[in-house]
């Protein structure tokens, strides 16, 4: 299918994410109808419930990787969301999904063209060695924030990848700073108290887009419930990647403040309010550049939803904004204001309120006296912002949770 019926010219969530999965126009996909003379089908799905209201893009021809889909990680999800897979994962068990009167997207190629030129599931099947592999999307609004996603499985249901896609520049800069941490992150792997992390399998352009094939968590992986205090031992192993603590420096000189400076003068070269950047990094190095403080790595997005206990073991993934030498204590600022932000759904002032209420609270424990408590709780809400205005500079568009909020708060702080 080609011109204004092709799937790929939708506007929502399924044309976005079938042009990032099939994007090759050599792909043809229809949805019940049969494919053109000369085209090979070499996948089927189930678009769940419907095309208009497309929530699942199910792979077909495999019961068991049909029901994994819905299945797999369910205790992940919320209450409601884990309710609605667990009924559709037990009918798809059962082969009842594959009958059920859900539209069915074929996708076809021209029957002399190998489908690992043009797919990218047949691409990444390769990567893990082979055999056939049964890939599952969810739908979603598109979003230049978000990334689609591929899970694949083997025709037994088992778990064999989990793929993003970063598809513009803000989501193929988040997808290739995952990968380059997951890299690092296995060197230090089995260090004590660092959280298990999934391996990086591989990682490919394909389309122009920057794609990386994550290994499964375990099955048997439970969430971190929301309301968990923080983990302050885990969050020194990432600080410390099992080193000693480093020595104290000063902010003043140090790479960090460096960084800052000059992000905040890039933003100012694009958007107005990064004028108000330079002088809130400004007004930093003048009320903390004395300030001797440790500087280790974070893990970026350190938050409930993004960890998990598996066998007794702290998880952590999501690493696609990890970095290295920032002020120790950065991720548990980060939990603090993410909490407030997103799952209380509270103001950007009263989520910076509870950054300095956390780290008032267990800084200590992570060698923070009061001075250097204030230091971390300044530069991370100036971090934000200017991580706010990265993504909306490479296309993500800006959070207005975040802008220009967070800038009023910041310079309110000084």
């Amino acid at each position: 299918m080609t011109g204004a019926d092709d799937l790929r010219s939708r506007e929502d969530g399924l044309g976005w994410v079938t042009r990032a999965v099939f994007g090759d126009q050599r792909i043809t996909l229809v949805v019940d109808a049969p494919v053109p003379a000369g085209h090979t089908v070499v996948a089927r799905y189930a678009v769940v419930p419907s095309v208009d209201r497309a929530r699942f893009l199910l792979p077909l021809g495999s019961s068991r990787a049909t029901a994994a889909a819905l299945l797999a990680y369910n205790a992940l999800r919320p209450v409601k969301v884990r309710a609605v897979r667990a009924a559709l994962g037990v009918a798809a068990r059962a082969g009842v999904v594959a009958r059920a009167p859900f539209p069915v997207l074929s996708v076809a190629v021209p029957a002399a063209l190998d489908p690992a030129e043009v797919l990218l599931a047949e691409r990444l099947s390769t990567e893990l060695g082979g055999g056939r592999a049964y890939a599952a999307c969810g739908v979603r609004p598109p979003d230049p924030n978000h990334k689609p996603t591929l899970q694949l499985f083997d025709h037994a249901g088992t778990p064999r990848g989990y793929a993003k896609i970063g598809w513009n520049d803000a989501t193929r800069a988040l997808v290739t700073a995952e990968a380059a941490a997951l890299r690092e992150v296995a060197e230090v792997a089995g260090v004590a108290g660092h959280p298990a992390t999934p391996r990086l399998l591989a990682e490919t352009n394909w389309a122009g887009q920057a794609v990386a094939l994550v290994e499964p968590l375990p099955t048997g992986v439970r969430g971190v419930p929301v309301d968990a205090p923080p983990e302050l031992a885990a969050l020194l192993a990432v600080a410390r990647r099992g080193r000693p603590p480093a020595t104290p420096r000063p902010l003043a000189g140090s790479s960090f403040l460096d960084r800052l400076t000059v992000a905040a003068q890039r933003a100012a070269e694009t958007d107005p309010a990064g004028a108000r950047a330079v002088a809130a990094v400004a007004e930093l190095a003048r009320r903390h550049g004395d300030v001797a403080v440790e500087f280790g790595h974070w893990h970026g997005d350190w938050v409930p939803w993004n960890l998990g206990r598996h066998a007794g073991e702290l998880v952590a993934w999501d690493w696609e904004h990890s970095g290295p030498d920032v002020p120790v204590g950065f991720d548990l600022a980060h939990d603090a204001f993410q909490r407030s932000l997103v799952l209380r759904g509270e103001p950007a002032a009263t989520a910076a309120e509870q950054v300095t209420q956390w780290l008032d609270r267990y800084g200590d424990r992570l060698g923070l006296d009061p001075a250097r408590r204030r230091l971390v709780a300044d530069a991370y809400l100036i971090e934000m912002w200017l991580r706010t205005w990265r993504l909306a500079d490479a296309g993500a568009g800006w959070n207005p949770a975040l802008h220009p909020a967070l800038l009023d708060v910041i310079e309110k702080r000084q």
